[in-house]
């Protein structure tokens, strides 16, 4: 009779959680700095979870250590649906790359919805000489050590595709962290560094201006965004495809109640005309529409790094 009244009890509150919640302002934290790929689909996000909650939903930089200042604040933060986290790849990848990252994103998270899933796209300064990626692997062979990839951080996606080029191709070249995509794409641009890879999201406009100069989309065939710029496969570079997503997360022990909220809340996002709109602009696609879904897809993407961390080699810090 105990453990009934308990439970009925804990029914009730997460009821009653559903109907309160949320009563105040949400705020979204974000591991990297203002300008970025997560960044952008953050603010993206932000108004059309505040049309659907009824609650102000705050935005907040928190970047440094490869997002871990971030994942680590919302872990320990109280799981009420109030401190969330919107992050990329690099929660999943941190497992792989930190001995002591302060926090499991499968032991200490809710996975709650992704928002986009896009590829990534091997884009150099317009004033390499390389116009193919067969040229710039010769470039790169032919002077080792010499060519610098930049991404926004150790442990993002930038810096695993730049590591698995390396490996797939025989090339030597130095990577280049920055604190978030904006510093990242900046040294791009000014052609401190030779290539990236980066979300079509940040540089789109940069392509398409000719100031960059697109390579190669990380996936086995062309995209529709692209449709001049070949897949890795096409281009001479097998078994290469790096996609990025961004997602939500809540605090594990965060009731349903919340967290259907806030899934609900993503998928009404989602069915925006003009979100809609962007993701066909910018090639991204969401094909997981259930939190179960997408537990199981983080999972998945920790055990997929942490097999690709293995093939580079790269030490953990």
């Amino acid at each position: 009779m105990r453990k009934l009244f308990f439970l009925l009890l804990l029914v009730a509150c997460q009821t009653g959680n559903a109907q309160t919640y949320p009563a105040r302002p949400v705020r979204l934290i974000v591991g990297f700095t203002p300008g970025g790929g997560v960044d952008i689909n953050a603010r993206l996000l932000a108004p059309k979870l505040s049309e659907a909650l009824g609650q102000p939903v705050i935005v907040e930089n928190k970047p440094g250590a490869g997002t871990n200042i971030a994942n680590e604040f919302v872990a320990k933060s109280a799981p009420d649906g109030y401190t969330l986290l919107f992050n990329s790849p690099a929660v999943a990848i941190n497992m792989s790359l930190y001995k002591d990252p302060h926090y499991d994103v499968i032991r200490d998270f809710a996975p709650v919805s992704v928002f986009s899933d896009s590829t990534n796209i091997l884009v150099v300064p317009s004033s390499l000489p390389a116009k193919t990626v067969k040229e710039l692997v010769a470039l790169a062979r032919d002077k080792p050590g010499t060519l610098n990839f930049s991404s926004a951080g150790s442990g993002t996606t930038q810096h695993l595709a730049g590591e698995l080029f390396k490996l797939r191709t025989g090339t030597q070249m130095v990577h280049v962290p920055y604190r978030g995509s904006a510093p990242s794409i900046a040294a791009l641009l000014s052609a401190e560094v030779q290539l990236s890879f980066v979300n079509p999201l940040a540089i789109g406009g940069h392509v398409k201006s000719g100031r960059l100069r697109a390579l190669a989309v990380a996936t086995a065939k062309r995209e529709a965004i692209f449709p001049d710029v070949p897949g890795f496969a096409e281009a001479g570079v097998p078994d290469f495809e790096v996609s990025t997503w961004y997602g939500l997360f809540a605090p594990k022990a965060t009731p349903d109640g919340p967290l259907d909220v806030l899934h609900g809340a993503i998928q009404a996002a989602l069915a925006a005309e003009d979100i809609k709109r962007i993701w066909a602009e910018q090639g991204a696609r969401v094909d997981l529409e259930s939190r179960p879904a997408f537990a199981d897809f983080v999972r998945h993407e920790v055990e997929r790094w942490s097999r690709i961390a293995k093939a580079v080699d790269i030490p953990m810090e």
